[in-house]
């Protein structure tokens, strides 16, 4: 079977320190199985043994650069959707070995659940306003942990925004005992430099994008501003503006059973980065806008109590206008 020269079927299990291999012919004949352990030389050197074929690799938290070794060599790359192997866990047997034989039966027969191999530009501006969004949140905590601070002292906060510039000249004031005035010192110092690092990213996320034409044509939409609209990445592989709000997880649960037809909550299974963009675009809405008001609608509508229900409408409303 080693001599079999024929279109082969890689299915690989990817994982952070080793991988496995396991390469088969187009009708499901085994060709070879490998253990190899996580760099671009090994997966060069046994890919190499495929010839020119498609390859699949499983969707986890570091495929990137299994992805560009097996581009660079010539392969079809195929990622795995981790929803779409789901099932592979409530066998009674598994392994690395039939995790990759599932993925290379999958794809050769063509019900392989694919997610989307991003362009090298596009992971480049995910991983900026991923981690923007990471230090934005950290900063949040040591806000909340001095207001914290102040309330554990009974201390009433007299401004509207404690770390702005009376707020701050309002801290400066207070004699705090230890080691309280240490930890809110400390808290403030990791804001201040926290603030510095997101001034920093926002300048270069800006200079990433001044070119491109779609994030300019996105902050003329009421709501959106430079940070959510550098969010929204690349559009165009979806084809029409519902499997764009499927994507996002703004669409309903639908479930039928012969003639009994349940739908529930939004299924939230998508890109979480994007629903938070959009219903913080929802919460700067002016008045008069469409969107603001399809969400006063909703509102006047159905009760005080369905603001939520209110809020997620309004946001697919907006993401199929950004489409």
């Amino acid at each position: 079977m080693e001599a079999y020269d024929g279109p082969q079927i890689v299915g690989m299990d990817l994982h952070r320190r080793r991988s496995v291999l396991v390469r088969m012919t187009g009708d499901g004949r085994r060709l070879g199985t490998a253990k190899i352990t996580n760099s671009p030389a090994e997966l060069r050197r046994e890919i190499a043994r495929a010839g020119s074929c498609p390859k699949v690799l499983e969707a986890t938290s570091g495929w990137y650069w299994a992805a560009d070794v097996l581009q660079a060599a010539g392969a079809e790359v195929h990622l795995a959707h981790p929803l779409g192997v789901k099932a592979f866990s409530y066998r009674r047997v598994k392994n690395d070995e039939k995790d990759a034989a599932d993925l290379a039966d999958l794809l050769r027969m063509g019900w392989l659940a694919e997610a989307w191999i991003a362009p090298a530009e596009i992971r480049e501006l995910r991983e900026l306003t991923r981690y923007r969004i990471k230090v934005v949140r950290l900063r949040a905590s040591c806000k909340d942990q001095v207001h914290a601070v102040l309330a554990k002292l009974g201390i009433q906060v007299t401004c509207s925004d404690v770390f702005g510039t009376w707020g701050n000249l309002w801290l400066d004031g207070l004699a705090l005992p230890q080691p309280y005035a240490g930890k809110v010192a400390s808290l403030r110092s990791l804001v201040a430099q926290l603030t510095g690092e997101i001034g920093l990213l926002d300048t270069v996320i800006a200079s990433l994008l001044e070119h491109h034409d779609g994030y300019h044509a996105l902050q003329s939409l009421p709501g959106i501003g430079p940070v959510l609209a550098a969010v929204i990445s690349d559009i165009a592989r979806f084809r029409h503006p519902a499997r764009l709000c499927c994507w996002a997880g703004l669409t309903p649960r639908h479930r039928q059973s012969d003639v009994k037809v349940t739908r529930g909550h939004i299924t939230k299974q998508g890109s979480p980065i994007l629903r938070w963009a959009l219903i913080e675009a929802i919460q700067r809405l002016p008045a008069g806008t469409p969107v603001r008001q399809a969400r006063d609608r909703i509102i006047a509508r159905r009760g005080s109590q369905a603001r939520n229900i209110a809020k997620v409408a309004a946001a697919r409303y907006l993401l199929t206008c950004v489409y």
